[in-house]
This record gives C-alpha cells, sequence and structure tokens, in this order.
C-alpha cells in the first residue's frame, strides 16, 4: 500500500514564535540589523537557511566599502564593533589600501566566524538556523506573520516588524513587492573564494615592481595623485601586505586564458587573511548569466566553480612568485552571490547618486565602493566615485512599495543597476542592517506601524550616537 509522509507525521507541531524584531538573513547586513535591534532592549529572532550566521563574512572576501578612496572610514557603529572584537580573538589585520580603487578591511574568517556567533550572543539575539522562508501572511501591506520550514515542520512567526536581509528580497517579494532583477537576462557571475596558504608575500610584491603591467594598479586619481605605476608599485610594496589584483587583460594573465591554463576572469584579487598562516584569499571564480533565485541553476554552478579553484591554484603556484610552495587551504562554505533582486521601493538610489557621490540630509549609512559590474569572461565595468569620496544611502531605499512593517536590509535595496554595483558589497550592507535594526526598534518605542512614520532625523541620531558615521567624510 502507497502512502505519502511529511515532516508533520515524523515531528511534533513545533510552537509558533513571536517576537518584537525578526530578521531574515544572517548575513553582514542581518546579522548588524539584529544586533542594532536587540541592543535597544528588542527581542529579536535572527532567520537563515544556512547553518551558521556571517554570510560572505566568513568566506575570506574582504569587507569592500568601509572606507572611501581616500582611506577615510565611511561606516561604523556595529561593524566597528564586529571588527574590534576579531582584533581581540586575534583575527583582525586591518584597513588596506589595494592601490587600484579602493580600500578594504582584511581579517581571518576563522576568528570571524566566533566573533559574530559571540557578538549576536552577547546582544542577546536568538538564532534559529537551518529554516528556509516558506509563507508570508500579509494584511492590506501589513506582514503579520511568516512560517519558515525546518526539520520540525512549518514554524509560524509572528512580529510587529520585519527587516528583509534575505539578499534576494524573498519576504518582500512573498508579501507583494514588485522588483527588477539582473538586466535584460544578465546577471553578475556568482562566485566561490578560496584561500592559499604558505604564500611568501617578499617575492610577490617584487613581482610587481618588476612587472607592474600585469596588475591593476592606480585605476582612480585618489589613488594614482600623480604617480607612475612603478611609484604605485613601489607604495604597494611598502604596505608589506598581499594586496594584489592581477588584471585579466595584463600580459601574464591574457596569455594563460588564451592557452587555456586559466579560465576566462577579469581579475584575480589577492586578499591577506591571516599572517601566522601567511594565507590569503583569491576571488577570481565566475560563473556569469545565472538567475541566483533558480536553485537548481545556481546548484549546477558549484561544479565549474570548483574547478575553476583547481585550476587558478596551479596557476597561482607555476606562474606568481611568492605561490611556488602554496597549498589550497579553505574553500567558502558558500556560492557568492552578486546579484539576483532589486527591491522597489520609496526611493532609488542612482549611478549619479553614487559616483557624484552625493549627500542627503535623509541618509541612513554610506557607502563608497566604485560602480562594479562584473561580466562575463574577461569583463568588468569599474567606475570610481568622485575624487575618492563617499556617497550617502537615502532612508527611502530601505522602504518597499507597498508595505508597512517591512524594512530593506542589504543588497535587495532599491537601486539602479549600476548603484546596485557599488552599494551591494558588505561595508554599506553592514550600514544599512545597523540602520534597519534601530529604525525597528525605534518604531516600537514610539508605536509606529509604518516605518515611513518614523521620523529620519531621530533615526539619524539614534546612529551616530552608537558611532554609524554620516557626517564629515569626502
Amino acid at each position: 500500500m502507497s502512502r505519502t509522509v511529511t515532516l508533520d507525521d515524523l515531528t511534533t507541531t513545533p510552537p509558533a514564535l513571536h517576537a518584537d524584531v525578526v530578521v531574515l538573513g544572517a548575513g553582514s547586513a542581518g546579522v548588524c540589523a539584529a544586533i542594532a535591534a536587540a541592543r535597544s532592549g528588542r527581542s529579536t529572532l535572527l532567520l537563515d537557511a544556512g547553518p551558521m550566521p556571517g554570510g560572505e563574512l566568513l568566506t575570506g572576501m574582504a569587507v569592500d566599502g568601509a572606507l572611501n578612496g581616500r582611506g577615510e572610514w565611511v561606516v561604523g557603529g556595529i561593524a566597528a564593533e564586529l571588527f574590534a572584537e576579531c582584533e581581540r580573538l586575534g583575527g583582525y589585520i586591518g584597513a588596506l589600501n589595494d592601490w587600484r580603487l579602493i580600500h578594504y578591511v582584511c581579517y581571518d574568517p576563522e576568528v570571524m566566524k566566533l566573533a559574530v556567533v559571540g557578538l549576536l550572543a552577547r546582544h542577546g539575539v536568538r538564532l534559529l538556523l537551518h529554516s528556509f522562508l516558506h509563507t508570508v501572511e500579509v494584511d492590506d501591506g501589513v506582514v503579520k506573520s511568516i512560517v519558515v520550514l525546518n526539520k520540525q515542520g512549518n514554524v509560524r512567526i509572528s512580529a510587529p516588524v520585519f527587516i528583509d536581509a534575505s539578499g534576494d528580497g524573498d519576504l518582500a517579494v512573498l508579501a507583494g513587492a514588485s522588483y527588477q532583477s539582473g538586466e535584460n537576462g544578465q546577471f553578475q557571475p556568482v562566485s566561490v573564494m578560496f584561500r592559499m596558504a604558505g604564500v611568501n608575500t617578499h617575492p610577490l610584491l617584487d613581482f610587481v615592481c618588476a612587472h607592474p603591467e600585469h596588475f591593476a594598479l592606480g585605476e582612480s586619481s585618489a589613488i594614482r595623485g600623480g604617480r607612475t605605476d612603478q611609484e604605485i608599485a613601489r607604495e604597494l610594496k611598502a604596505q608589506g601586505q598581499p594586496t594584489v589584483f592581477l588584471k585579466g587583460n595584463g600580459p601574464l594573465l591574457a596569455e594563460a586564458i588564451q592557452q587555456g591554463r586559466m579560465f576566462p576572469t577579469a581579475l584575480i584579487m589577492i586578499q591577506p587573511t591571516s599572517t601566522a598562516r601567511r594565507e590569503v584569499c583569491l576571488n577570481t571564480t565566475r560563473v556569469a548569466n545565472l538567475d541566483a533565485t533558480k536553485t537548481l541553476d545556481l546548484s549546477a554552478a558549484l561544479g565549474p566553480l570548483t574547478v575553476q579553484v583547481e585550476t587558478c591554484v596551479d596557476f597561482m603556484r607555476s606562474e606568481v612568485p611568492g605561490f611556488e610552495h602554496a597549498h589550497l587551504s579553505g574553500v567558502a562554505p558558500r556560492i557568492g552571490i552578486r546579484e539576483t533582486r532589486r527591491i522597489e521601493a520609496d526611493e532609488t538610489l542612482t549611478q549619479e547618486d553614487v559616483l557624484r557621490a552625493r549627500k542627503r540630509e535623509d541618509g541612513i549609512g554610506k557607502g563608497a565602493h566604485h560602480v562594479d559590474i562584473h561580466q562575463d569572461g574577461i569583463g568588468q565595468i569599474r567606475i570610481p566615485v568622485d575624487d575618492g569620496g563617499s556617497y550617502d544611502i537615502p532612508w527611502g531605499c530601505l522602504l518597499p512599495r507597498g508595505l508597512h512593517n517591512v524594512i530593506l536590509a542589504g543588497r535587495c535595496i532599491s537601486a539602479d543597476r549600476p548603484a546596485h554595483g557599488s552599494v551591494r558589497v558588505m561595508g554599506p550592507c553592514m550600514a544599512m542592517g545597523h540602520a534597519a535594526g534601530d529604525a525597528a526598534a525605534l518604531m516600537l518605542h514610539y508605536g509606529l506601524p509604518d516605518a515611513r512614520q518614523l521620523d529620519v532625523q531621530v533615526l539619524r541620531q539614534r546612529l551616530r550616537d552608537e558611532g554609524a558615521i554620516l557626517d564629515g567624510t569626502h
């Protein structure tokens, strides 16, 4: 006799959960949102489909967009607290200049795992991991509850305020929000970060000085400052860290691609992750024009990406001084996704906002990363922010049209595609998460049913009081 068995048949009825603030997505934006809400005294539940909070913070990738091209910090607050926790645990390298376009923040991703979990626990955030969003119950623009699916079955969770930090905007979309996705079927590539240990930095930096033609150097006026490539290479060597960017159209990498010894790629970005292990993260793998919200397609990309990891490890060991005796030491636990949905909100961040470094009276955080659109093969658009500056992210970009008690944070916010290529990186995502968490707590404090009723100047002052950077930068 045939029969159908469901999880409901195997488990007892899971209890319904309630929190003051529910945050969907435990990446860099969601972690900061949950901490902000919880330390304001609000019961906060942080949900994620994965086994550990942190998202891209755990892959080895540096935090881009926390400093501008001049080296000024433009993101503080909870992000700074997280970096300080990494430093306490012995895993913080610090802010470095890539002598190309940006300054970024480097750290040990293994230590970051401890820092993220520890900081969430310290502030009283409840975690619910291994749980997939299944249903959103919405009434006239107000999300009443959601249902997630996990090993216990369907778990209903209610809250007066929800924060969508899912990256793909899953909660907002299921609640009825409109969105844009990619551009004419094109999506930025997905990637898998990986790490190599046993790297000798000095021969690598000597190689940059001897052959700067292979490397991306001084791509913005703020970084170049009138210097020649040779002079910039010497500055890079003086910094003493392996912050190196092999360019796809440089002779070394271009020849390897042409001969089939490397896959077509725009870059091999090298960033330090551990001085003790002489370890670096490499950002280079790519499968382009894949809609990462289509699970079968995303799953199918893992095979080609891991083959690319092996190919690049071989290339680095055979072709790049300093890597002769290096070995593969880690592969990111997840595929990195640059682009899926952009939720339509009350305001839209634009390319002009980013490139002209526009400041706003309703800004709730800053970004500084260049317009950065990875493409298929060796293609990549890189346009720096004017004068090495930063731009403000308007509060309205976090407020999805037609929804009252949902706040966006992270790469699903409202932006045109070029602006999204800047604001999607972790620095501004952490700033947005901090703002979203504080906003949720303030809504509850003042009894506001709609996020639009919150005075943005009250929110801005709260953020300043907590160390967020809203003023005083280029």
